[in-house]
């Protein structure tokens, strides 16, 4: 994203701007979100911002029947609005502009047209915020028309997540899903550059804005080709740890949940307090281990109004969810909004049919409320787990909790290990828990307890090989 942009309107210049963008947020307030609600999603856009390294200079709310279908606000809070970033607070028209030979001619060497009132600057004026901000998905003539009435760069609250992911991602995948959704983003918001202009050679008869379409689509059909190929791989690695017991840590960005998968784990994931400060799946065992093995992943984080081609493209993330054994359900119970918080997660997940699976309700961060407050949530979440991620004491509660849901669906059995076929003790270890060992004349005879299922793949393995 550019950081720089061009004066707009006549007589404004373009002016020196601070070396951290500024941003105004626009939020409207629709018939059915009450104050409380709107707040905490102005709140939460503003920390999106933040996260984008962007200073949040301001915000302009407005309580309306509907977004306006041409500049979002009204026109008096239009004026207002650019009246801080320094715009005209006029749409005008999206025409553009042709001029011919003898127009050009005519215009000064300067490109100032004849007797044109010039403005001079006001050197007190402090320049107004590079970005507007808006708390809602508005579509590619909305945002221009704001543009041309502000004279800042507009962004909606899709385009700030899908550029937070594009600089989050780390691995291929994710690198490839993120562009996905990028393009799929930026394809509808291209415009057509002025003076237009034909291909020549290949391509000819298009436009620009038709050619750059056309890049874009084929881009989309690349990426996708090589994310299946990656996908395929990682079903195989999913499939491969099949028989083996997996949580999955879902929930809110920011509730908490790479903390609590660096102490169940004792792994070095990274830890930041911004939103989405990690998008790839990670998956740990967890620590002291268990027998059998307990795996512990860390899905992407959720938020409200995700844009849906961004969930669809996590698939692979959110397929974690939906093969693990236990979900725990990570939620920020410090924050005033975490039961709407929760509500999104679950949503989500049930998008997926992931609501199936059992689950545990993990209020984290409880360290930072009152003992009332905690009391309070102990009534009205009676099932619940409170913790925080940084005690070590509720840490390794949480982790006998976690052996002590799967120990319950265990039962007791015994197998018989041939001589001939020792290589294949590693992966008794690994999926069921031996409980002692004795010898016969046909092998290695061991009383196990492990799940019904892994015990039957086990009987199965043995008797293939």
């Amino acid at each position: 994203m550019s950081q720089t942009q061009e004066g707009i309107g006549k007589g404004r210049i373009m002016e020196t701007r601070s070396p951290i963008p500024r941003a105004i947020l626009i939020g409207v307030q629709l018939p059915g979100v009450d104050d409380v609600a709107h707040a905490a999603d102005i709140d939460e856009l503003g920390r999106l911002v933040k996260t984008l390294g962007y200073e949040v200079v301001g915000t302009i709310s407005q309580k309306r029947d509907e977004i306006d279908g041409a500049t979002v606000l009204g026109k008096g809070r239009l004026a207002e609005l650019a009246a801080i970033t320094g715009g005209t607070g006029v749409v005008g028209s999206m025409a553009i502009t042709r001029k011919s030979k003898a127009r050009d001619r005519f215009e000064d060497a300067d490109g100032n047209k004849p007797n044109a009132t010039q403005t001079e600057p006001d050197p007190e004026r402090q320049p107004g915020p590079e970005f507007v901000i808006v708390d809602h998905e508005i579509s590619p003539s909305q945002a221009r028309n704001l543009e041309r009435a502000t004279g800042a760069q507009v962004l909606d609250r899709t385009g700030v997540i899908v550029e937070i992911f594009h600089r989050h991602a780390h691995s291929r995948e994710a690198k490839l899903q993120v562009e996905i959704a990028r393009l799929k983003y930026v394809s509808p918001r291209l415009r057509e550059s002025p003076g237009g202009g034909r291909q020549q050679g290949p391509g000819a008869g298009e436009s620009d804005l038709e050619l750059d379409r056309r890049k874009i689509r084929d881009r989309l059909a690349e990426l996708k080709q090589q994310l299946d190929d990656i996908q395929r791989d990682s079903d195989q690695r999913r499939s491969a740890r099949r028989d083996q017991i997996r949580v999955a840590l879902v929930g809110y960005t920011n509730a908490g949940k790479s903390s609590l998968m660096r102490a169940l784990t004792s792994s070095e994931v990274l830890v930041e307090d911004k939103l989405f400060a990690t998008l790839d799946t990670t998956v740990r065992a967890l620590q002291p281990e268990a027998k059998p093995r307990v795996l512990v992943s860390d899905t992407v984080g959720f938020i409200k109004k995700l844009p849906h081609d961004l969930v669809a493209s996590f698939r692979s993330t959110l397929a974690e969810a939906l093969e693990a054994s236990l979900l725990l359900f990570v939620v920020d119970a410090s924050d005033p909004a975490y039961e709407s918080q929760l509500e999104v997660s679950r949503n989500v997940l049930h998008e997926i049919g992931a609501d199936v699976v059992p689950s545990r309700l993990l209020l984290n961060k409880t360290d930072r409320l009152s003992e009332a407050g905690r009391a309070a949530l102990r009534e009205k979440h009676p099932d619940a787990i409170l913790l925080s991620a940084r005690s070590p004491e509720d840490v390794a509660a949480l982790r006998e909790t976690i052996i002590a849901f799967f120990e319950a669906a265990m039962v007791d059995d015994q197998l018989v290990l041939p001589y001939a076929k020792q290589g294949l003790l590693s992966n008794v270890y690994e999926n069921a828990r031996v409980l002692s060992e004795d010898y016969d004349t046909t092998g290695r005879i061991m009383k196990v307890r492990g799940l019904p299922g892994a015990i039957a793949r086990l009987r199965r393995t043995l008797a293939a090989s």
